[in-house]
């Protein structure tokens, strides 16, 4: 006997890869339980595979920097509940941060696959499971998008969740309107601007002097990154050819509206409409008329 639900969760995190630094993803998760009925005549009952696998999910990896534990790229060090890590990419393109312990996954990988995410959840929850199912499907998959989209990360000092984690992120979609029509140009050039890109706020730029572990000359086109939220400290170190700063700080809600107020500027007299996606199936709406 088997059980599924599709679209269970959706994980909104970023990962590691040597070639595009911090690449901010959203997979959406469907799972599949095999085994024997219980004594309500159930494998599992559907509000328990919400409440636990959802959980479970949640806790170990969404909203986190997924780190390729076995790649010889990483350099990891903890201590006090902190950990420091230094991502040695080549060509000056090095990554560092030091977060709060919980804002790290560390798949046993040399890298971040969508085959080796999908194990390493597949084993987080088997160990939760009744004794009754002995078998657990995990698919990870890309929502389908008919048009443009973007990766990107970021950090929400003021966020009363696991979105101040400095470096999460998500795949998300833009629809951008001129008077009423979609304009795929437009649409498609901020997708691209913003390929793979963090977006960081003016009002956490440090100095790199300023970064607890700085080190005298080894960032040589970097920005840096600090803030305290309510889960603790945060410092980011990483190349300013993948950052953007904003004047603000970087909800959906501030990105649509800066997209709108960046358009307008050179498209006076016409109206707009920018509908900017965090993730999968929610963002916000940007409206500036003419």
């Amino acid at each position: 006997m088997k059980l599924f639900v599709k679209d269970l969760t959706v994980i909104d995190s970023t990962y590691l890869c040597p070639d595009r630094g911090l690449v901010g993803e959203s997979w959406l998760v469907d799972i599949e339980l095999g085994g024997s009925l219980n004594d309500m005549d159930m494998l599992l009952d559907f509000g328990q595979v919400k409440k636990l696998i959802k959980r479970l999910i949640d806790e170990k990896v969404d909203h986190k920097l997924l780190v390729p534990s076995r790649s010889p790229l990483c350099k990891v060090n903890a201590s006090g509940g902190y950990t420091q890590l230094d991502f040695m990419r080549p060509q000056g393109k090095s990554i560092h941060l030091r977060c709060p312990d919980e804002a790290y996954t560390f798949i046993d990988s040399v890298e971040v696959s969508n085959d080796a995410l999908t194990a390493y959840v597949k084993s987080v929850v088997l160990e939760q499971l009744p004794s009754n199912i002995q078998d657990l499907g995990i698919t990870l998959r890309h929502e389908s998008i008919d048009g443009p989209y973007y990766h990107y990360s970021h950090g929400l000092k003021k966020h009363d969740g696991n979105c101040q984690r400095i470096a999460h992120g998500h795949r998300s979609t833009i629809e951008i309107q001129v008077d009423g029509e979609y304009d795929i140009d437009l649409a498609t050039s901020w997708a691209m601007k913003w390929r793979n890109i963090y977006l960081g706020s003016e009002s956490d730029e440090i100095s790199q002097q300023d970064i607890s572990f700085y080190q005298q000359q080894a960032w040589q086109e970097h920005y840096a990154f600090a803030y305290q939220s309510p889960q603790g400290f945060f410092e980011l170190v990483l190349p300013k050819q993948e950052t953007d700063i904003l004047p603000c700080e970087t909800t959906v809600e501030n990105l649509a509206a800066y997209i709108a107020s960046t358009l307008a500027k050179v498209m006076e007299g016409h109206s707009l409409k920018v509908i900017a996606y965090e993730g999968v199936g929610k963002g916000a709406i940007s409206e500036v008329y003419r």
